[in-house]
C-alpha cells in the first residue's frame, strides 16, 4: 500500500515539473516575440535600381520651385479604387499584416511596420498613407500645370513607388519637405526613398531644385 501511494506521488511531482516547464518554454518563446517583433513588410512597389535613378535624376529638369496657386484640393485623392475600398484602404491592406477589414473595407485589425522610423502599429488610425513626393512638392515642380485628372493619377497611384503606410507622427513631420531637407529617420532605408522618389519624378517629368539634386545625387552615390 505504501508503495503505491509513494508511486502515486511521484507520478503527480513529475506531473508538476513537467506542468512547470511547459510554463517556462511558453514564457520564454513570448517574451522571445516581444524583443524579435513582427518582419518588415515590402510595403511599396520595387522602385528602380541605383544605377536607373542616377541616370534618371541626370535626366531631370533643375528649376527654382514655385507654389503660386497650391491648393491640397487640387489633387484628388482617396478615390474609390474597388467595390467600398478607397485608396488609403488598398494601400492599408497591401502594406499591412493580418488586415481584416468590414464591409466598408475599413481596416478593423492588423498590423503596420513604418519603414520610415521601424515602429509597428496596431490600430489603422495610427498610421497615414503618404504621398512619397508630396502633393505639394508636386505642384512646386511642375503639376501647377497638368489637368485635375492627371492630378489625381498622380494622388492616388498604387502603380508607381508613391504611395506607402508609415508612422502617422512621422508623416506629418516630414509635411512636404523634399530630400534636401528630411529623408527618414531610419538610414537603411534611404537608398530606397530615394530611388522611389527619383523614379516617381521622372516618370511624372516633374523637376527637382538643386538643393534637392544634390542631396538625391549624394545619397544615391553611395547606393550599390
Amino acid at each position: 500500500m505504501i508503495r503505491v501511494r509513494n508511486a502515486v506521488l511521484r507520478r503527480v511531482v513529475y506531473a508538476r515539473r513537467r506542468l512547470a516547464l511547459i510554463a517556462a518554454v511558453t514564457g520564454l518563446i513570448s517574451i522571445a516575440a516581444l524583443f524579435t517583433g513582427p518582419s518588415a513588410q515590402a510595403a511599396l512597389p520595387t522602385p528602380v535600381s541605383a544605377s536607373t535613378a542616377r541616370s534618371y535624376l541626370a535626366a531631370l529638369p533643375v528649376r527654382t520651385e514655385n507654389r503660386t496657386g497650391y491648393n491640397r484640393d487640387l489633387f484628388p485623392h482617396w478615390i474609390t479604387q474597388s467595390g467600398t475600398c478607397n485608396t488609403r484602404e488598398v494601400v492599408l491592406k497591401r502594406d499591412g499584416t493580418n488586415v481584416v477589414q468590414d464591409s466598408a473595407c475599413a481596416a478593423v485589425s492588423g498590423s503596420w511596420y513604418s519603414p520610415y522610423d521601424g515602429a509597428t502599429w496596431y490600430a489603422a488610425s495610427d498610421v497615414d498613407i503618404d504621398h512619397l513626393v508630396p502633393l505639394a512638392e508636386a505642384w512646386d515642380s511642375g503639376a501647377g500645370s497638368w489637368t485635375t485628372s492627371r492630378r489625381q493619377s498622380f494622388a492616388n497611384d498604387l502603380t508607381r513607388p508613391q504611395l506607402i503606410a508609415v508612422t502617422d507622427d512621422v508623416n506629418q513631420a516630414k509635411g512636404d519637405q523634399d530630400p534636401a531637407t528630411w529623408m527618414p529617420s531610419r538610414s537603411s532605408y534611404h537608398c530606397v526613398y530615394a530611388r522611389a522618389w527619383v523614379q516617381v519624378k521622372y516618370y511624372y517629368g516633374l523637376a527637382v531644385d538643386s538643393a534637392e539634386k544634390s542631396a538625391l545625387t549624394s545619397i544615391l552615390n553611395g547606393c550599390a
